[in-house]
């Protein structure tokens, strides 16, 4: 007893002629990913008035999208505002929502949580111990790998006394 579909071959034509030319509504393409961090990483006065309403369309569909932008832009206001005290209560409005990324982050923080307090408050800061870490790095790579910290010495002292112009 042969089952399936009993029509005739046209009637499957006819059926997807009709779906080939009847007009397809325009559907907009949904912003990638990296549009999407962009404007969750940015700060919300510098957005232009689309991208807001894209990102606000974005968050009404997405919750945990809108919960992670909540949380990134207090951790800025945090950052940018030397206000380090309110890290204990970010960090328990994080364990709160179910954003796995976020609870890594979390737990990375718990682990050294006075320096990051200190370090999101304290206006002193390690930046130009930084700057120095990341010229030396520079000139170690120019030396394409010789070996020597003698030789890595005269470049960083010879650097120091007679910077290259700019």
């Amino acid at each position: 007893m042969p089952l399936g579909y009993k029509g005739s071959y046209q009637r499957v034509r006819a059926y997807l002629r009709k779906k080939r030319t009847s007009p397809r509504p325009a559907a907009a393409r949904p912003p990638s990913p990296r549009t999407v961090a962009g404007w969750i990483l940015s700060r919300p006065e510098t957005l232009t008035e689309p991208e807001q309403l894209h990102l606000k369309t974005v968050r009404a569909h997405c919750p945990e999208l809108d919960a992670l932008t909540r949380h990134v832009r207090s951790f800025a206001d945090m950052l940018t505002e030397r206000q380090g005290e309110r890290l204990p209560h970010w960090l328990d409005a994080v364990r709160k929502d179910d954003l796995p990324s976020l609870h890594t982050l979390a737990s990375g923080i718990d682990r050294d949580l006075d320096a990051v307090i200190a370090g999101l408050t304290l206006r002193w800061n390690s930046g130009a111990v930084e700057g120095h870490v990341n010229r030396i790095k520079m000139l170690k790579l120019q030396m394409f790998g010789r070996p020597g910290f003698h030789l890595l010495r005269k470049r960083v002292l010879l650097y120091t006394r007679h910077p290259a112009p700019h």
